[in-house]
């Protein structure tokens, strides 16, 4: 049924009778309901700067576990919550005071709290079960520097399902005998890894530029000295989310490379507290970046990264944090890799998408409002599109046109404010993808681009070969930053400078097919008109225009007998014109044509 309701969860008590239903309220507020018959009640709530959730009910079954940082309590802490007279009990909260509250593990046969956990540099465990915890030590014995996660069990909670990872092993799955004190294992996530050439991480903690410190993991190649490597820093999205000791491919494929990578957690990222994420409020590109720069700072004074072969890369606010490094801190990086990256903070606050509106006031808080003069201008003062002119990093853009978070035009914009100014910048742009890439083909050419633009300018390792299919998609993703327009009116007041008007013989390239077509225009004033031609089919020239040297205009064609709309952009120099046609449902394509004399 529609849900009207807007309830996004529900939880039994231990006799498994419904007894309370979580709600997402309209101004974003979690709400708690009792669920009395077919009648809902309010009994708990936190607005969008607080969590709050239900875990399971307690071995009474009056009172029901929470996880909670309601009010003034900075960490998030397990209470027990009585639903009928309000009542609230804590429990327990980190007892080194350093980060939320992780888990709660309970037995299925007794109802009893067995383990609280946090993850702090590494996970920290709290047994309330000597027996166990018992078991626990033994399986640490059998599976050393391993993460040893208890998965389901049967019902006598003698075989349980086992799970271990370290930061060079992937995943392994075990059936745990626990009377038998005996351990089998089922399966190894990744199989063909070779463990032997993975890097070891290593929490680290440094001071930033006033003071705070900064929690943050280093992978350092292995069989290699820690002395002036070079660096890849690698700053997480969100920016409300957080790195944790483990496994981490991305960080293992640069360390195989021949990189020291760095994983800071930032102000504003999560799990250390609401005033270490409220330390980030309109800090983008500020302290938020210094929180970065001071570990390179750190690094560089350790003697582990050399300060002339430093690279930041990045995706989602990973990626604004790489292009605010090469803007603010001109000096410091020899080379970026923004991925889906936000380069104007106001047009990325004007496009949040409406199934997000109801946080929107968590963005102006988190961010800046941009409906203010004062926060407008703070906005501006940190978005790294205004401060292109400060650029002299080597920067590589990656982005997919479908993105619905961080748009297409955000890196459209960087691009060519970049080669406004004549500086040399790479673009991959990939058609099928959205907020990151999904599609295997894509990922690889994406990172064969990568890996050889950091080796070019770090002098790190990488693979010349690649498969036929992914060098195929790398040269389709691969964009002429000429080729680059901004989807906006043109100004109609604005004269045009070039003459475009006559035959221009275009050759077009789509999926590595090329396609010779012939263009006939006739120009008036800024207005074009005109026809496209080719063995495929042919058309007409509507709302032509003519600004500056930006040519703009919709054909309406027949191609092999159906009728669509290609939209061109082009950049005319002299009698030269690079662009691009785009249609529904067609791929990318890019053109040069020649003006005939």
């Amino acid at each position: 049924r529609q849900n009207k309701d807007r309830l996004t969860g529900w939880v039994f008590d231990n006799q498994d009778k419904l007894r309370l239903a979580s709600r997402s309220a309209a101004n974003g507020d979690t709400e708690i309901l009792r669920v009395d018959g077919d009648k809902f009640t309010k009994i708990y709530s936190c607005n969008v700067f607080e969590g709050c959730g239900a875990v399971r009910f307690h071995k009474d079954n009056r009172r029901v576990y929470l996880e909670t940082n309601k009010g003034n309590t900075d960490l998030t802490r397990l209470v027990l919550f009585e639903p009928e007279t309000l009542k609230e009990e804590v429990v327990e909260s980190d007892p080194l005071n350093r980060v939320d509250f992780g888990n709660a593990l309970f037995s299925e046969l007794t109802d009893e709290l067995i383990l609280t956990t946090y993850n702090d540099d590494k996970m920290r465990r709290y047994w309330k079960d000597k027996v166990f915890e018992a078991d626990y030590k033994w399986l640490q014995s059998k599976l050393p520097n391993m993460e040893i996660g208890l998965g389901s069990s049967t019902k006598d909670e003698n075989l349980w399902i086992i799970s271990a990872f370290s930061d060079t092993e992937p995943g392994e799955t075990y059936l745990f005998d626990r009377k038998a004190k005996k351990l089998t294992k089922q399966y190894t996530v990744r199989e063909k890894l070779p463990r032997s050439a993975l890097s070891p991480m290593t929490p680290i903690r440094y001071k930033s530029s006033d003071g705070l410190e900064i929690p943050a993991y280093l992978t350092l190649p292995k069989g290699v000295a820690a002395k002036n490597l070079p660096l890849v820093v690698v700053p997480h999205g969100g920016p409300w989310a957080r790195d944790s000791w483990g496994y981490n491919s991305f960080a293992q494929f640069l360390a195989n490379r021949g990189y020291a990578v760095l994983e800071p957690n930032f102000r504003g990222s999560t799990g250390y507290g609401k005033k270490f994420i409220d330390a980030g409020n309109n800090q983008w590109g500020d302290k938020m970046q210094d929180d970065i720069t001071w570990g390179v700072k750190h690094l560089v004074a350790e003697g582990i990264a050399d300060p002339k072969r430093i690279g930041i890369m990045g995706g989602s606010y990973g990626g604004y944090a790489t292009l605010a490094g090469v803007t603010y801190t001109p000096d410091l990086y020899a080379a970026a890799v923004a991925i889906v990256a936000p380069s104007n903070l106001n047009t990325l606050l004007g496009s949040i998408p409406p199934y997000w509106e109801q946080i929107r006031q968590v963005f102006y808080k988190r961010m800046g409002d941009p409906n203010t003069a004062e926060g407008k201008a703070q906005l501006d003062r940190q978005s790294p599109l205004n401060h292109v002119d400060k650029i002299k990093t080597p920067l590589l853009i990656v982005q997919g046109a479908n993105d619905p978070r961080v748009k297409k035009a955000e890196a459209d914009q960087i691009v060519i404010a970049l080669r406004e100014r004549k500086y040399p910048i790479e673009y991959i742009l990939a058609d099928d993808e959205g907020h990151g890439f999904q599609r295997p083909v894509n990922n690889m050419a994406m990172f064969a681009v990568g890996e050889k633009f950091l080796a070019k300018h770090l002098g790190g390792r990488f693979q010349e070969s690649m498969t036929p299919e992914v060098e195929k998609r790398l040269k389709e993703l691969t964009i002429d930053p000429k080729t680059v327009m901004m989807a906006k009116k043109i100004d109609m007041k604005a004269a045009p400078t070039v003459n475009v008007g006559g035959k221009w013989n275009m050759t077009a390239n789509a999926g590595g097919q090329t396609i010779p077509i012939t263009l006939e225009l006739k120009q008036d004033s800024a207005n074009l008109s005109g026809t496209l031609s080719s063995a495929m089919g042919g058309g007409t020239l509507t709302d032509g225009k003519v600004s500056g040297n930006t040519v703009m205009g919709t054909f309406k064609v027949e191609v092999q007998g159906q009728a669509t709309e290609l939209k061109l952009e082009g950049i005319m120099e002299g009698d030269k014109m690079t662009g691009t046609l785009s249609g529904a449902g067609l791929p990318p394509i890019t053109f040069t044509a020649t003006k005939e004399k």
